[in-house]
C-alpha cells in the first residue's frame, strides 16, 4: 500500500502565483529589452493626457473668429463664458474655472477612449500590469478579468460608441463652417488641419469593434443582408488597423489645437490659400 499523500495545498494563487507553476524567483527569464514598449505606451498616453487637460482647463485661444476655426477640445462649446460665434449649440454650463467649456463631450469622449479594445491591452498591459508583457509575471495574485469592478466599466464602450459618433458629428460641422473668411468662401493651412483631424477621428471610430457588431452582428446569414455584409467588410478592413489610428488621432488631436491656438493668440497668422 502507498503511503498517504497530502493535497492540502495553497490554491488562492492563480497564474504565475499558482502553486503547481514552477517557482522561479526573477521576474523573468527574458533577456531582451521587454520593458521598452511598456514605457513608450506610457510616456506617449501621459504626453496626451498631460497636454488635453491642460488645454481643457486654459479656457482661451480656442476660437479664431476671422476664420471659425474651433479647436476640438472646446467642441461644442457650452459655457456661458464661450465666445457666442464658437457656441453652435447655446450655452448653458456656467463660467467657472474648474469646469472644462466642453464638458459634456470631453467625459465621454475620454471614456469612449478608455474602454476602447486597443486602449485596453495597452494600459493593461502598462499601468494595470496583466501582463506588462509576455513571460513577464504580473503583480497581481488573482484575475477577475472583467468580471469585477473597476474592469467591468469596459462593457459600457458600446455605447460610448454612439456618443463618439454624435460628437464626431459635430467636429464634422465645425471643420465645414471653417471654409469662411471675412470675404466669403476661405481655404488655409487651419482647413487642411482640421479636416485630416475630423477624417481621421472618423476613421478611428468607424474602425472600432463595436461598430464592426452594429453594422454585421446579430446575423445569421450574411447573404441575406449584402448591403450589412459589404459594410462589415469594409469596417473590418479598417479595424485591422485600428491601433494605428488610435495613435494617429491623439498626435492629430493636440496638433489641431496647438495649431487653433497659436492663431487665435496671435503667434502666427494662417497660412491662407484662398480668403
Amino acid at each position: 500500500m502507498s503511503a498517504p499523500t497530502d493535497d492540502r495545498r495553497d490554491t488562492s494563487g492563480t497564474g504565475v502565483f499558482s502553486a503547481t507553476r514552477a517557482q522561479i524567483p526573477q521576474r523573468t527569464l527574458r533577456t531582451d529589452q521587454w520593458w521598452r514598449s511598456p514605457i513608450i505606451t506610457d510616456l506617449g498616453f501621459a504626453a496626451f493626457v498631460i497636454y488635453a487637460t491642460v488645454r481643457a482647463f486654459m479656457q482661451n485661444n480656442y476660437y479664431v473668429p476671422d476664420y471659425h476655426y474651433l479647436t476640438p477640445f472646446y467642441s461644442p462649446c457650452f459655457s456661458t463664458g464661450c465666445i457666442p460665434e464658437a457656441s453652435h449649440f447655446g450655452q448653458f454650463l456656467p463660467d467657472v474655472w474648474w469646469l472644462p467649456y466642453a464638458a459634456l463631450s470631453l467625459p465621454f469622449l475620454l471614456l469612449f477612449r478608455l474602454t476602447c479594445y486597443y486602449y485596453r491591452g495597452a494600459y493593461y498591459r502598462t499601468v494595470w500590469q496583466a501582463p506588462t508583457a509576455c513571460a513577464v509575471a504580473e503583480p497581481h495574485a488573482k484575475y477577475t478579468g472583467e468580471t469585477r469592478f473597476p474592469l467591468i466599466i469596459q462593457n459600457t464602450h458600446r455605447y460610448f460608441f454612439y456618443i463618439a459618433a454624435i460628437i464626431s458629428v459635430i467636429n464634422t460641422y465645425d471643420a465645414i463652417i471653417a471654409f469662411q473668411s471675412p470675404s466669403g468662401f476661405g481655404f488655409g493651412l487651419g482647413n487642411v488641419i482640421l479636416v485630416v483631424n475630423v477624417v481621421m477621428l472618423w476613421v478611428y471610430t468607424v474602425s472600432c469593434h463595436s461598430c464592426r457588431h452594429v453594422v454585421g452582428g446579430k446575423l445569421k446569414h450574411f447573404s441575406k443582408h449584402p448591403v450589412r455584409y459589404w459594410m462589415w467588410t469594409q469596417v473590418s478592413k479598417l479595424n485591422v488597423r485600428h491601433k494605428l489610428y488610435a495613435w494617429i488621432t491623439l498626435g492629430t488631436l493636440m496638433l489641431t489645437d496647438f495649431y487653433v491656438m497659436l492663431v487665435a493668440s496671435g503667434t502666427i497668422s494662417d497660412l491662407r490659400f484662398i480668403g
